[in-house]
């Protein structure tokens, strides 16, 4: 069988340089008793000298990690014919003022399904892109990227620059043990948008999209990839030691090319060529697994896929937070799910006591918002898995009979978040900077923010029984990523639902019953500190700058309890660091919004104070997909109206499609769905027309 490597949480990304070197070490500061609050620790990035060198170190730590039933669980997987299909475009000449993706830094374009120039709108949806006249508001062109033997549901993002569009194209599927396995085909594709649209190039990886960012035509591109190993079958009756034993000899046979990471390129004519990151430009920190690399792409869309191809670099760990701004690119790999494999255990005569389970449901009086269940990929089967409720024991033939029954406990590793900066302001690869460590986790890229030399690192702590938390932001210095400052304490037995960093001033919510947002002084990077608290019902999940002292906050309404009632828009007024107050909120009973989760679903339009939020009301009686469209002021929020997409038929049954990205464009705004696109009068909200993509 093959690798099968992947966490229990979302895919993971790192990137390095092309000559990496080692980083200097933050300096340690006194020991202190908040799990917040412990000091910064080194992190070192070696590179490898050549392949003997890299093929010893992976080797041993592959190794080391590999476990009797392989590296892990479920991974993505699909298989892809290439077809095209187009029809004549008519450019238009006119250009509209138009609103952007909702991206963290300003400069910064993140994929999405659906970008605009204003005056055309292009969009992938169930691999075929489409390209909309703004004007007359018609698919001009549509170019099929996908074969008809893939899923119908294809996950997609794009980026685009003047006539170029990237299209990034995931996995199709997840692939169980029980499941007749789909092949990986990861692949970028560079379209040519002028005229009729047409594929220059497509670029496939071995291993799985993470994420991307473009900075003017520049793509940074951020892949995963497994070591490509065939481990032995065992006999059926074979002990876990015995399975463990034989993957390990199978790890220590392997060659150096089962690591380095590989990319297929196909130009415009069809011809194909298959280049690999040299041993040289892959590098490692001091503590890696070995069994998965990261690779960083660099293309510029304004040039395409040049003879150096996309001047690839690589790094022998893990890592799931990218962060970009015009010059640094930075990447963060979370603590890991607790791993159950040979080189955590730790062998004791007496019984370990159970830990709480991460996955427990909480009692019935606990009113913090489940979280998803995720039980951790082990190096165990389903039958024999290992979660931190219990410590797995040794077979009896393994001890004396006469010897107190040993187990094995797990050790529990630090909950501490790496964080890698690169420098990107120079063409080709990127220029590894630096390396430096945070305790606890982030939540997402807005967690980070660079600021004025700084990086501001906002991170919750749980200790090891689950039983007590908090948060805090740790300032670091982005020349070498050491700590010169941080604030601790933030929501004692919370966790950080959102994060807003904005020029000198820093803005936290967490929650498990009541929701303080903290605002946060930063102008001292060596004494950042707490300067106001407001305390009301639920959450924001995502905050919004509005300008004049104001932030918008998107997320979910509780009760005094901290059950979630539903959707909540909420104003403040963050003029005053030391007394931030609620000045509106609009909630909706029993209904949720991507917005929540992906910013990018959230549109704020300052010129007129417009903003559309996609909305699923669930209610008994109120079943409704659309977006709704507000009026935010200085001081209110006031419900303008509601868009909906027609419904659609799907074999017998009849739904209406969720509304999942809004534009303005001119005088209208444009709502995008699974099924279509439809423009509707930005001031009255009457439909002016409806595309459907069928």
């Amino acid at each position: 069988m093959k690798t099968l490597t992947r966490t229990a949480t979302a895919a993971l990304a790192l990137v390095t340089a092309a000559a990496a070197c080692t980083s200097p070490a933050g300096e340690a500061g006194p020991d202190a008793s908040s799990p917040a609050r412990r000091p910064l620790g080194a992190v070192r990035l070696v590179a490898y000298s050549g392949c003997d060198d890299m093929l010893a170190g992976l080797r041993e730590h592959a190794a080391r990690t590999v476990g009797p039933w392989g590296f892990g669980g479920p991974v993505l997987m699909m298989e892809r014919r290439d077809t095209a299909m187009a029809v004549p475009q008519a450019k238009s000449t006119i250009t509209l003022e138009h609103s952007t993706t909702n991206t963290h830094e300003a400069g910064v374009d993140e994929p999405d399904l659906v970008k605009t120039d204003g005056a055309r709108v292009v969009t992938v949806t169930g691999g075929t892109l489409r390209i909309i006249d703004a004007a007359t508001r018609e698919v001009t062109a549509k170019l099929k990227l996908t074969g008809d033997d893939e899923p119908a549901y294809l996950p997609a993002d794009l980026l685009m620059s003047g006539d170029r569009a990237l299209v990034l194209l995931r996995g199709g599927g997840i692939m169980y043990k029980s499941i007749a396995p789909m092949k990986a085909d990861t692949r970028y594709v560079l379209v040519d948008l002028s005229g009729k649209p047409k594929v220059l190039s497509t670029i496939r990886p071995r291993g799985q999209y993470v994420d991307a960012r473009m900075v003017g035509s520049v793509v940074r591109i951020v892949t995963r990839s497994e070591p490509d190993i065939t481990l032995p079958e065992a006999k059926e009756n074979a002990t876990e030691a015995e399975r463990r034993r034989l993957n390990q000899q199978a790890v220590r046979a392997a060659p150096a090319g089962a690591w380095q990471p590989k990319v297929e390129i196909t130009d415009a004519s069809g011809a194909k060529r298959e280049l690999s990151v040299p041993c040289e430009r892959i590098s490692h920190p001091a503590d890696y697994t070995g069994a998965s690399l990261l690779t960083v792409h660099t293309l510029d869309l304004a040039r395409g896929v040049t003879e150096a191809g996309t001047d690839p670099i690589a790094l022998a760990a893990d890592g799931d937070t990218v962060y970009g701004t015009g010059q640094s690119l930075y990447v963060a790999s979370n603590p890991r799910w607790w791993p159950v494999n040979p080189a955590v255990m730790e062998d004791t005569a007496e019984p370990v006591p159970d830990a709480p389970s991460s996955t427990a449901q909480a009692p019935a009086d606990d009113p913090t918002p489940a979280e998803p269940t995720v039980t951790p990929t082990s190096t165990l089967t389903p039958t024999t898995s290992v979660t931190p409720t219990e410590a797995p024991t040794e077979s009896p033939t393994e001890s004396p009979t006469d010897a107190p029954k040993a187990t094995r406990t797990p050790t529990v590793p630090p909950e501490e978040t790496e964080v890698h900066r690169f420098d990107i302001g120079g063409p080709g690869a990127p220029v590894y900077a630096a390396s430096g460590k945070v305790p606890g986790r982030l939540l997402n890229q807005y967690s980070l923010s660079e600021h004025e030399g700084h990086l501001r690192v906002a991170t919750t702590v749980t200790s090891a029984d689950g039983e007590r938390s908090e948060s805090g932001v740790h300032v670091l210095r982005t020349s070498d990523l050491a700590e010169t400052g941080q604030v601790g304490g933030l929501g004692k037995g919370e966790r950080i639902y959102s994060v807003r960093f904005i020029g000198p001033v820093g803005y936290v919510v967490t929650f498990r019953q009541v929701d303080p947002l903290y605002t946060l002084d930063l102008r001292d990077p060596a004494a950042p500190k707490v300067t106001g608290e407001l305390k009301i019902t639920g959450y924001s999940a995502y905050l919004h700058p509005a300008g004049d002292g104001r932030l918008i906050g998107i997320g979910q309404e509780a009760s005094e309890k901290g059950r979630t009632m539903g959707t909540q828009v909420s104003l403040f007024d963050v003029s005053d660091p030391a007394a931030p107050r609620r000045l509106a909120q609009l909630f909706q009973k029993d209904s949720g919004s991507e917005a929540e989760w992906d910013p990018h679903a959230f549109l704020f339009w300052p010129k007129t104070g417009t903003a559309v939020i996609p909305l699923n009301s669930y209610g008994p009686g109120t079943e409704q997909n659309g977006a709704v469209v507000l009026k935010i002021t200085d001081s209110a929020i006031t419900r303008t109206g509601m868009i909906e997409h027609p419904r659609k038929r799907q074999s017998d049954m009849v739904y209406q499609p969720g509304i999942q990205r809004s534009m303005v464009i001119g005088d209208a705004i444009w709502t995008v769905s699974d099924t279509g696109v439809q423009v509707n009068d930005a001031a009255s909200l009457a439909r002016r027309s409806w595309i459907p993509f069928s």
